[in-house]
């Protein structure tokens, strides 16, 4: 196999000229190169039951890449589980070269004003689709995708189309896998964050200012104790004074945080029944998270929402008692409390039995089929005629996991399917022929059943068995032989997961 920096070293000398072109193909055969592409043999799945490695690659990932799942059988669920656990130690050269042009990810949020809101925008959503499909540090990925929902910044809001990549550089990607504490105080201290829930206009009114509560009762609600955590109105008071004092900067500094001692509240708080000092001035920011975090209701509510992502919509009690004992028992750390639930039978159990959401569903397509993508383009739509593109969940509690909410969504899921098969979608292709090739399937009805077993991960049942074969006989399927593959990638078995 190449070396990845021989790989790289080609690429800067042989087609240097491509690259500054900005070539998508250029940058598409560097990353095959270094691993992103379809293997040339792969086994079309016989197993009629779920398979437990397609189980764990479909929920603690975006979905199979062709031969994710023969390497997952090789190494065992466990390995793979601790493999993703540490995230810097998978190379991902395969997906730094699909983002490596995507400028203004790296760029500070003050340089960040200097950009079109809208460009910047369309490159963190290209990004997000890039590292999500490309990526092999998938569960780092599903993850960053959580963290994203949980500390919710629309992007239409204000000024968080300037400041939400570097929300997503700073604080959801770091601490995806981290501890949960610094993860709150981070999404606490976020530019983002702080114009998103009108952190930045909370003053103590002691000093002339306005105190604003938004962010507190999101605090409470839905970052850490849930609903029903047992805080009450003046808890979110209290816990609103503590926040005082926050702004971001305008001007040469724009995007930066600072605090104002004369914007804080320097008086006595009481917060869920414990006593914050008087005269801790910023510290009374650290002194909160502390309590909240500390509160049993917090490792609680975490423990109910990660097994919720992760296993079912009403996930067994026992799991969840299980998950909340490791976070309070840790102090909040979010790899302790994966490898509780990825290693559970509960989630073993659960294959098969949720509906992907839109981007999983897409994604999943994507990496399923080999494709090669930009981001831009026709992807992104197809995600707003789905109701989730990136970012775009108007209010602060993300968008839903269960499933009622995606239903009105199929018709759509169809329309991208045909789309993305029959090469119509921008920004996207797929090599159809090469993946059955590599299925060691002979061209039509072979190969259509063997890449209904690849997408299944699994032989069809009857009536998927039916489907396909109804459609082979018809004059459509003779003009479109492509579209068997839309009729799976729009079944109940590949929606689900």
């Amino acid at each position: 196999m190449t070396e990845r920096r021989d790989v790289l070293r080609l690429g800067g000398a042989a087609f240097g000229a491509a690259a500054l072109a900005g070539c998508d193909g250029f940058w598409s055969r560097v990353s095959w190169a270094l691993g992103a592409d379809v293997p040339e043999r792969l086994e079309a799945p016989r197993n009629a039951d779920p398979d437990p490695a397609r189980h764990l690659l479909d929920r603690a990932g975006f979905g199979p890449w062709p031969g994710d799942v023969e390497r997952v059988r090789r190494i065992g669920e466990a390995a793979w589980i601790e493999e993703q656990l540490d995230p810097n130690s998978i190379d991902d050269a395969a997906c730094e070269v699909r983002t490596a042009r995507i400028d203004s990810i790296h760029v500070p949020a003050r340089a960040a004003f200097a950009w079109r809101p809208e460009v910047l925008e369309e490159q963190l959503v290209a990004f997000t689709l890039l590292q999500a499909i490309y990526s092999r540090r998938q569960l780092q990925e599903v993850m960053v995708h959580f963290w994203s929902d949980h500390f919710n910044v629309a992007i239409g809001k204000s000024l968080c189309r300037q400041l939400k990549t570097t929300d997503d550089r700073e604080v959801i990607r770091p601490h995806a896998l981290g501890g949960f504490r610094h993860l709150l105080r981070a999404s606490a201290l976020s530019p983002a964050m702080l114009v998103y829930l009108d952190g930045r206009a909370n003053r103590a009114a002691t000093t002339g200012g306005k105190p604003n509560e938004n962010y507190a009762r999101e605090l409470l609600e839905l970052h850490t104790l849930g609903v029903n955590g047992g805080y009450s109105q003046r808890d979110v008071m209290e816990a609103a004074r503590c926040l005082t004092g926050w702004t971001v900067r305008e001007g040469w500094t724009a995007g930066s945080v600072a605090f104002d001692p004369l914007a804080h509240d320097p008086g006595e708080k009481v917060v869920l029944g414990r006593t914050i000092p008087a005269g801790g001035g910023e510290a009374d920011l650290d002194r909160l998270i502390d309590v909240v975090v500390d509160h049993p209701s917090c490792s609680r509510f975490l423990a109910r929402k990660l097994c919720r992502f992760f296993v079912a919509d009403e996930p067994p009690p026992g799991l969840v008692d299980a998950t909340a004992g490791e976070l309070a028992r840790t102090g909040g750390e979010i790899a302790i409390a994966l490898r509780t639930i990825l290693l559970s039978d509960a989630f073993r159990a659960s294959a098969g039995k949720k509906l992907k959401r839109p981007f999983r569903f897409v994604v999943s397509a994507l990496r399923a089929l080999g494709a090669d993508v930009t981001g831009r383009e026709g992807v992104p739509a197809a995600l707003v005629s789905m109701g989730q593109a990136p970012f775009h969940h108007p209010t602060p509690d993300g968008y839903p996991e269960h499933a009622e909410p995606w239903l009105g969504t199929l018709l759509f899921r169809w329309n991208f399917a045909l789309a993305l098969v029959e090469g119509r979608l921008p920004g996207a292709s797929v090599d159809l022929p090469r993946l059955s090739r590599a299925l060691g399937a002979e061209p039509g009805r072979d190969a259509a059943l063997a890449l209904t077993r690849h997408l299944l991960g699994r032989e069809p049942d009857d009536d998927e068995t039916n489907v396909v074969l109804a459609y082979l006989e018809t004059a459509e399927w003779r003009e479109h032989p492509e579209r068997a593959v839309a009729l799976v990638l729009s079944s109940p078995g590949f929606q689900s997961c």
